[in-house]
């Protein structure tokens, strides 16, 4: 998702580019889904790596990247995000002598426990090219003693996806789908190791939105591994009001969210993309990536207990903003702002 804004820039502008697909946390169904309503053209290179330890994805999506970019031979590897694939290109073309360019560089929650801090702090060391979403970001690359030269305050691509995508989403007026009405209810995502993989904490979670959902039905589509562990749990805790969904499109997703009363999440995007579109949400971890979106005021870091998660939840309700907030750069441009600096050489300070 993170790639399309960029690709549709470059495909604009007839520059020549090439689109690699790790293949990681890869599902072709929601793959397929991804690529048609973003309007992505599908990869030219498919690596194929899929679920393993840190170590194993890294491993395999370098020694299956390394001779695509031979054989490419392109002038910059741009990455995106924070994940193991993130890392495994950067040493790939760095070792190669290729520039690299960090898409979303900058982002540090200080968390080194966090196997996505440590991916962004040494991609951000390796880049040429740092395309910041932020100003706090570069304020990150700045107190790490990188080089002025290298960032590019360019805005976020996921807002650039999303604005692109919002049409379409709110035409298939999901939450009626859903026998539901806007406003209505609660969109819940829970996927992190240390939210659902401990049995207490999870069951936790669970008995909170249970709680939340005597104001309002709650929708939860289940990410893979949390449907595990809740399978370990014989479904303790879920009770009527809290639905259980099957991962869904992005369309769908996003159609769901616009209309939410609240969100509660781990998940980085979703703290982006609801305070584009001023939706309340509660992100269940100590520490974010993201601070701008609490500065924001749309957003409210929890941890895992009941009560402050509800407490949390009443109070993002009752401070909804009338109007979404308006973050600087993060307007729909931020991947014609990349493809600018790509082929032109222009700066964005």
């Amino acid at each position: 998702m993170k790639l399309a804004p960029v690709a549709r820039a470059l495909a604009a502008r007839r520059a020549r580019h090439v689109i690699v697909h790790t293949g990681q946390h890869y599902d072709p169904e929601m793959s397929d889904a991804f690529f048609r309503d973003l309007h992505l053209p599908r990869p030219d290179h498919a690596l194929g790596v899929g679920s393993g330890s840190h170590a194993k994805q890294t491993a395999m999506v370098m020694e299956r990247l390394e001779p695509v970019c031979v054989q490419e031979a392109p002038d910059v590897v741009l990455v995106y995000g924070d994940v193991n694939s993130t890392v495994a290109a950067a040493l790939v073309a760095s070792k190669l002598g290729i520039a690299v360019g960090h898409v979303e560089a900058g982002l540090r929650s200080r968390d080194r426990t966090m196997p996505e801090e440590l991916n962004r702090i040494v991609t951000d060391h390796l880049a040429n090219l740092l395309f910041a979403p932020s100003r706090d970001a570069l304020t990150n690359l700045h107190q790490e003693g990188l080089p002025t030269a290298r960032m590019q305050f360019v805005g976020n691509v996921m807002i650039d996806s999303l604005i692109v995508a919002l049409p379409a989403a709110r035409a298939l007026a999901a939450p009626g789908r859903h026998g539901l009405a806007p406003g209505g209810y609660t969109v819940a995502t829970l996927h992190r190791p240390a939210n659902v993989d401990d049995p207490e904490t999870l069951a936790e979670l669970l008995e909170t939105l249970t709680l939340l959902a005597r104001d309002g039905p709650v929708l939860f589509p289940v990410h893979p591994r949390t449907r595990a562990q809740i399978g370990r749990l014989n479904g303790k805790a879920i009770a009527q009001g809290v639905r259980l969904l099957d991962p869904l499109p992005y369309l769908e997703m996003l159609s769901l969210v616009t209309d939410a009363a609240l969100v509660v999440t781990d998940s980085g995007g979703l703290q982006e993309e609801t305070t584009w579109l001023g939706v309340p949400c509660v992100t269940v971890r100590p520490s974010t990536e993201r601070p701008i979106t609490c500065e924001a005021g749309t957003n409210r870091l929890v941890p895992p207990r009941r009560a402050v998660i509800r407490e949390a939840a009443q109070a993002a309700r009752a401070a909804r903003p009338p109007t979404p907030p308006v973050l600087e750069r993060w307007d729909g441009r931020a991947g014609e702002r990349i493809a600018t600096v790509l082929c032109d050489g222009t700066r964005f300070e």
